[in-house]
């Protein structure tokens, strides 16, 4: 199993009040890759997303990604996700970011697509549109179109109900052999099954806990023994998120994490995410969670809700991922912790447990790609 980071330039509640939260968060959230970087994680994935106040300030994550390209040597550098909607950013757009993103990593970028989560912001560039499931055939019209525009000499073009290209030649191509990974943010269990199809990687920023690794796994695996991709490769890749706090020790650990906002969070996932499966439990917007103390964090770690101790323990709560049968597994650090305590984070994770999981000293995409 590898190991990634998960950043979205989220806010909070500081950003109604604090006229610097959010150029802190931003710079914030770069150091933290560097650090991943320097610590053997081998992905950083960086959201895309758009008029959320509270939530995530992260709209030009091609920007932030470029700049992470000159800042970082080996780790490969996601999009989690670009928007390839038409009505959001133009397909064509789209592939000339992803190639040259390709190009000024050398080789290190990993496309990630998806047709967002949230009402509030996807269809806010679709007046008129209520129903968010319109939003599948314009992803479903447009996602085997990039392997053409990075492949074929000249595009042969598009006509398609939603967009479409004369013939044009489109430049940059990848960066060497073939094109960077293509993996989709998946939420319902038809969408892994889909993506697999379609050879792609899958994003499952929608899994809550190791048992729910059954499910995924057994839509996701099944499906892609039989794909028909729609790129150069198959991409066969379930990455996870989970939130990740490792400190010295246990005590220390679950201190951070009653400090960490972690209630706030999840309300806000769910406000604005509204097309994720709202689990038990979660209150409708604007009533939140109540604040979380030691007793809630303990029960979220027993749970496997999260991944929160000690190096030992931490190292043990991955281990339960590896052997639900996860790719990857990426961490969203809790925001509301303090700067020090979420690098120092990131570098006991990557001392005492990526050496003890992750032994390959090569990307599983690279794998892939090289042999297409």
């Amino acid at each position: 199993m590898e190991f990634g980071l998960f950043v979205q330039g989220y806010v909070g509640k500081q950003a109604l009040t604090d006229p610097t939260a959010e150029h802190r968060a931003l710079m914030n959230e770069t150091e933290y890759v560097i650090q991943a970087d320097k610590s053997g994680f081998k992905y950083a994935w960086a959201s895309e997303h758009h008029f959320l106040e509270e939530y995530s300030h992260l709209s030009a994550n091609d920007v932030f990604l470029g700049y992470l390209a000159h800042a970082t040597d080996r780790i490969h550098l996601g999009s989690g996700i670009f928007n390839p909607l038409a009505q959001v950013n133009h397909p064509v757009k789209v592939a000339e970011k992803v190639a040259m993103m390709d190009h000024l990593s050398e080789g290190r970028f990993e496309f990630g697509s998806g047709r967002g989560a949230g009402s509030h912001e996807i269809l806010g560039f679709i007046p008129g549109v209520t129903d968010m499931n319109y939003t599948k055939e314009i992803w479903e019209e447009t996602i085997a179109e990039f392997p053409k525009m990075w492949l074929q000499d000249e595009y042969v073009g598009f006509q398609g109900k939603h967009w479409s290209l004369p013939p044009r030649k489109i430049f940059p191509k990848p960066h060497g052999t073939s094109h960077p990974a293509m993996w989709y943010a998946a939420g319902s269990p038809p969408s892994y099954a889909m993506a697999a199809r379609k050879g792609l990687g899958v994003l499952g920023f929608s899994v809550q806990k190791v048992s729910d690794m059954e499910w995924v796994l057994e839509q996701y695996k099944t499906a892609i023994q039989d794909p028909d991709p729609i790129g150069d490769f198959v991409n066969d890749n379930v990455m996870v998120t989970s939130t990740a706090i490792c400190a010295e020790t246990h005590d220390k650990a679950v201190d951070i994490a009653v400090s960490g906002g972690l209630n706030y969070l999840q309300s806000l996932v769910f406000r604005y995410h509204d097309t994720f499966p709202r689990p038990e439990g979660i209150p409708e917007w604007p009533e939140v969670l109540p604040e979380y103390n030691r007793e809630i964090i303990e029960l979220l770690i027993a749970e496997e809700l999260m991944i929160c101790g000690d190096p030992g323990e931490v190292l043990q709560q991955c281990k339960r991922w590896e052997q639900a049968g996860a790719d990857q597994l990426s961490f969203g650090l809790p925001i509301g912790i303090s700067h020090e305590d979420t690098l120092n984070s990131i570098k006991l994770i990557g001392e005492h447990v990526i050496p003890k999981i992750d032994t390959d000293p090569v990307h599983r995409t690279t794998r892939f790609r090289s042999a297409a």
